[in-house]
């Protein structure tokens, strides 16, 4: 057990879930400070020295991987925390890969999420179950495979689109889980659509079971 309470620094661009999570934590943590976007964050997490950074994987100005990148060479206390939608195998290794101890996804409850924020301080590495193999695989030479260039040509909020979608989840489904409108998840398959020149919603299934990004 920490003898001291825990300096937590929250970084999340929905304020909805933000608030959430402040209220969630307030009890057993000292919230030293809140931001929406990178810039925010990197200098609330200077200004404030927590000792663990919980932050979104995708942001406006970079993500995670940008702030740690920003905060890790100088502020080597400073532990990450990533707690994010997605559970994207490239999503969990480049913000590992970045200096991160844990990723977590958005569907941990709340006692989980407690429990990975005191662990991540006392140095563990914490992942949601299904996303430790990500990084074994990747830290054991058995990571993504070498580049793809049409692969390489989308956006990490249109890898996840498409990976839902060759996973048969409808529109407003996908919306709801990405907490994005339809309108922009329509934009998204047809930006996907446009660069990997298909036509169709069975096609991209097709090319993502081809890829093994299902």
């Amino acid at each position: 057990m920490t003898a001291a309470r825990t300096r937590v620094f929250l970084v999340d661009d929905h304020a909805l879930f933000l608030s959430g999570v402040r209220s969630e934590l307030a009890e057993e943590f000292d919230i030293v400070g809140a931001a929406s976007d990178v810039d925010a964050a990197m200098a609330g997490i200077r200004n404030t020295a927590p000792h663990v950074v919980l932050l979104d994987v995708h942001m406006p100005g970079g993500g995670a991987r940008t702030v740690i990148e920003g905060i890790a060479p100088t502020h080597h206390d400073v532990r990450f925390l990533a707690l994010s939608v997605s559970d994207a195998a490239e999503d969990v290794i480049a913000v590992v890969r970045a200096g991160a101890r844990g990723y977590v996804t958005k569907t941990i409850a709340p006692p989980d999420l407690a429990d990975a924020i005191r662990r991540v301080r006392d140095g563990d590495a914490v992942f949601s179950p299904r996303l430790a193999g990500f990084v074994l695989d990747a830290f054991s030479g058995e990571g993504p495979q070498p580049s793809d260039p049409e692969l390489d040509a989308l956006t990490p909020r249109e890898r996840e689109v498409l990976r839902h979608i060759a996973r048969g989840l409808a529109y407003k489904q996908i919306a709801r889980r990405l907490d994005i409108s339809v309108k922009t998840v329509e934009t998204h398959v047809s930006s996907v659509l446009r660069k990997l020149q298909l036509s169709s919603r069975y096609e991209l299934t097709r090319w993502a079971t081809d890829r093994r990004l299902v």
